[in-house]
């Protein structure tokens, strides 16, 4: 074991730019989400200029703007987030299922790691609680896992 060489990343802000795409569909959610991811990525050391924060209308479109994001070639980690409440009808499974497939391809593809902060519930109070009362604010645990991957690619890149 003590020859055996083990990679990981860390919560280090690193030198590049870090995207965040919010829908703006429940906004009352979204907005505590993105709060919470901006102020995790400030307090690990990115500087306020190195952040940018793209609002779309809904979770659906979120992963054609993180496709246009990560083949900019500008980001080391994108964030994103929204809400997908569950209704009376199959228009949940679709959008979820179409959001978080979406943003897996983006990163595949990219090679741009993609931070999933997107709630898929079944209520507001629920979307509520995991944005910031008593489940922890989702955002947070996005942007704690873009900066990990940021730094574990740039790593795993470096020769």
């Amino acid at each position: 074991m003590k020859d055996i060489i083990e990679i990981e990343g860390g919560l280090v802000a690193g030198e590049g730019t870090f995207g965040v795409v919010v829908s703006r569909f429940n906004a009352i959610v979204g907005e505590r989400l993105l709060a919470g991811a901006v102020h995790e990525l400030r307090r690990h050391g990115v500087a306020a200029a190195r952040i940018r924060v793209v609002h779309v209308p809904g979770a659906f479109e979120l992963p054609v703007t993180a496709k246009t994001m990560a083949q900019s070639g500008q980001y080391a980690a994108l964030i994103a987030l929204g809400v997908v409440i569950r209704g009376g009808t199959p228009h949940f499974d679709f959008v979820a299922g179409a959001c978080v497939n979406g943003l897996n391809q983006v990163a595949l593809e990219s090679k741009v790691p993609v931070a999933l902060g997107v709630l898929t519930v079944d209520s507001l109070e629920q979307a509520m609680d995991r944005a910031g009362a008593k489940a922890g604010n989702k955002g947070t645990e996005a942007a704690l896992c873009a900066l990990e991957m940021a730094d574990l690619l740039r790593r795993l890149r470096s020769p």
